[in-house]
């Protein structure tokens, strides 16, 4: 019985030994497996790592010469070259209305009519008593007429009758007499023309008068003093209107017209130099309305004083304005033209790039790769910018795709949407790259 057992004991043993052995080949099978299979997809992940690696989608553009303006821009409003308030200079009742509101006016057109009946009297009144006072001086110029011969009459006679007392055929006392009344008339002519000279000086204190009610009736029709645009009507017909108080309306002069802008002041002595060579400075303003349409003049004015709370110099500039795009009150983006930098290189804006060193762009080299070349950059003009140094014109540069690229990278131009221009043979070679990657290599 011990024997059996032992027997039995013995297999078990043995069983367990060669099912130990069996589990530890199959798991060094396994291993050598994984093994194989982490091989083989590494092989797989470095081909789709040289995938990426291939060459990159790019747009390109060409930096290209041509003249480029020196400009300043600002934001400026719009100023009308003139503004009356129209008042009344009479006191009456507003009859008509020669306009309506909003219109165009020209010089010398009616605008308003006020009652001219009292004025027209007030006139006549005043013409009456002019040729009362024209009549008053005829009538004092013939009393000095009478009585300047009645003076030469009896100055004769004084003289006849001083002869006759010399000779003693008439009495002293009649030749007293007649030399008295000689003084008299003499100075009655006196008194004449003191009276002539006050009839004259009431004539025209007179003439005066009937001018001034001429001018009174006259205001009676008010006219436009300039070429301009009626503004609201602030009295309907009808209505009392006093001297110098009641305002009828606004009319403002849109031709020419002004805008008025701030530069900095840092920029007054490049604006004095390019004004002092004779030239005149072309401002362009664009209204911002949403119309692109812009409107061009000239610099007529800068300020005599410096902002000294913003820095800044006051700028006017006056256009003819005659298709009316500029409007008072209105704001315009302004670019006042200094000068003009020939044979300037510019490139798109978007080929810029700003690193920790500076300023750079990707130039595309005949290999078909890029450099990263710093550049030394200028004013911007429009969706271009100025390269003062670092690019030649006919050279390439990459405008769109810049964050996949380094120093030597290999690249293919694309389109804007970023499709590459091989076209369908580039996207179906990435296919077959991912197919590779997915199926294994077909020599392993």
């Amino acid at each position: 019985m011990r024997s059996t057992l032992f027997v039995v004991s013995g297999f078990s043993r043995t069983v367990f030994i060669c099912l130990a052995v069996v589990s530890l080949t199959t798991a060094c099978t396994q291993t050598s497996a994984q093994q194989a299979n982490t091989s083989q997809g590494g092989r797989r992940g470095g081909g789709r790592g040289g995938g990426r690696g291939g060459a990159q989608p790019v747009v390109v553009a060409i930096a290209r010469r041509q003249d480029v303006p020196v400009e300043i821009s600002a934001v400026g409003n719009v100023e009308a070259s003139n503004t009356i308030a129209v008042r009344s200079q009479v006191n009456g009742v507003l009859e008509q209305v020669g306009f309506h509101e909003g219109d165009f006016v020209k010089k010398g057109a009616v605008l308003f009519t006020i009652d001219r009946r009292p004025l027209q009297d007030a006139l006549d009144q005043a013409q009456a008593n002019l040729v009362r006072d024209q009549s008053l001086v005829s009538q004092a110029e013939a009393q000095l007429a009478r009585d300047n011969s009645t003076a030469e009459y009896q100055v004769l006679s004084a003289q006849r009758q001083a002869t006759l007392v010399e000779k003693g055929i008439v009495p002293r006392d009649t030749g007293d007499q007649a030399r008295s009344q000689a003084d008299v008339s003499a100075l009655t002519v006196k008194a004449d023309r003191a009276a002539i000279d006050s009839a004259k000086a009431q004539l025209n204190v007179q003439q005066a008068a009937v001018a001034a009610a001429r001018v009174q009736l006259e205001y009676s029709v008010i006219r436009s003093p300039i070429d301009g645009r009626t503004g609201d009507l602030a009295v309907k017909p009808g209505n009392l209107v006093a001297t110098n108080t009641t305002q009828l309306m606004t009319i403002v002069q849109v031709e020419p017209i002004f805008v008025t802008f701030a530069v900095p002041a840092v920029h007054l002595a490049t604006i004095k130099a390019a004004a002092g060579a004779g030239r005149r400075l072309k401002v362009i303003a664009v209204p911002q309305d949403g119309d692109p349409h812009s409107v061009e003049g000239e610099l007529t004015f800068w300020d005599n004083v410096i902002d000294p709370s913003t820095d800044t110099i006051k700028l006017k500039a006056s256009m003819s304005n005659k298709d009316h795009r500029l409007w008072p009150g209105q704001f315009a983006r302004v670019t006042l033209e200094l000068d003009t930098l020939p044979n300037a290189t510019v490139i798109p804006q978007q080929a810029l790039q700003i690193g920790q060193d500076g300023a750079f762009v990707f130039v595309v080299t005949d290999r078909s790769t890029v450099e990263q070349r710093p550049v030394t950059a200028g004013q911007h003009v429009g969706d271009d910018v100025v390269i003062q140094k670092g690019i030649d014109p006919g050279e390439r540069v990459v405008t769109e795709g810049q964050l996949r690229l380094e120093q030597g990278t290999r690249i293919q131009r694309a389109d804007a949407n970023g499709t590459p221009s091989a076209g369908r043979g580039g996207r179906s070679g990435r296919g077959r790259r991912g197919g590779d990657a997915a199926g294994g290599n077909p020599g392993q």
